[in-house]
C-alpha cells in the first residue's frame, strides 16, 4: 500500500486520488490535507458561521469518500468538485437556518428591549448585502449557483466548472449568463423587502 504524507502538484494529487480509488485511506487524507483549507473558505464564504462552515467541510469530504468512484476530475484535481458538493451542502444548510429565523421573527418583542433592537439593526445594516447574496443565491439551481461561486469567487473557468457538473462548456456559459440575471432581479426584490423591513422597525 502506497502512503502519501505530502501532496504538493498536480501530479501528486493525481497519484494520490488513483490511490484513493484503490480504498487507501492514507493517500485520501493527503487529498484531505491538500484541499481542506479551500473549501473550508469557500463554505465560510456561504454560511459566515465557523460551525457551519466545518460541518459543509465534513460533509463535502464524506461525499468525496462515499461518491470516489464517481467524481468528476477537471484538471487532474478534485478540487472543482469539492468546490460544487459545498456550494450544495452550504445552500441546503441555509434553507434550513432561514425557516428557523422566519419562526424567530414572528415572536412577539417586549417594549423594554428597544435599546438592544437598535444595536441588532445596525448589525444587519452591516451584514445586509452578504445576507441578501447568500439569500438570492438560494433561489437559484444547484448548478447554476455553483457556476456563480466558482466563477465568481474560486476563479475557475465555465469550461472548468462545466466539466466539475457534467456539462459543455456552451451550457455553462448560457446557464451562467441566465443564473446572473436571475441573481440581480432575486437581489433588486430582497433589497427592497429589507429596506421596508428595516424602515418599519426604526419607526416602532
Amino acid at each position: 500500500m502506497r502512503t502519501f504524507l505530502v501532496v504538493g502538484s498536480p501530479d501528486q494529487e493525481s497519484e494520490a486520488w488513483a490511490a484513493s480509488l484503490e480504498n487507501d485511506g492514507n493517500a485520501f487524507a493527503a487529498v484531505f490535507d491538500l484541499h481542506r483549507e479551500r473549501v473550508y473558505h469557500h463554505a465560510l464564504r456561504m454560511t459566515t458561521n465557523v460551525h457551519d462552515a466545518e460541518d459543509v467541510v465534513a460533509g463535502t469530504f464524506f461525499e468525496l469518500w462515499r461518491r470516489r468512484p464517481s467524481v468528476r476530475v477537471v484538471d487532474g484535481s478534485v478540487l472543482p468538485w469539492l468546490l460544487v458538493t459545498a456550494t450544495n451542502l452550504s445552500r441546503n444548510l441555509t434553507r434550513g437556518i432561514r425557516r428557523y429565523r422566519k419562526l424567530i421573527a414572528s415572536l412577539p418583542r417586549d417594549a423594554d428591549v428597544r435599546s438592544s433592537e437598535d444595536v441588532a439593526l445596525e448589525k444587519i445594516e452591516g451584514v445586509y448585502l452578504a445576507a441578501n447574496v447568500r439569500e438570492a443565491m438560494s433561489t437559484l439551481a444547484p448548478v447554476d449557483a455553483a457556476l456563480i461561486m466558482l466563477t465568481t469567487f474560486e476563479n475557475y473557468s465555465s469550461a472548468q466548472v462545466g466539466a466539475a457538473l457534467g456539462i459543455s462548456d456552451g451550457a455553462a456559459r448560457t446557464r451562467l449568463h441566465r443564473a446572473r440575471t436571475r441573481l440581480g432581479v432575486a437581489l433588486e426584490s430582497l433589497e427592497q423587502v429589507g429596506d421596508d423591513f428595516i424602515t418599519k422597525e426604526r419607526n416602532r
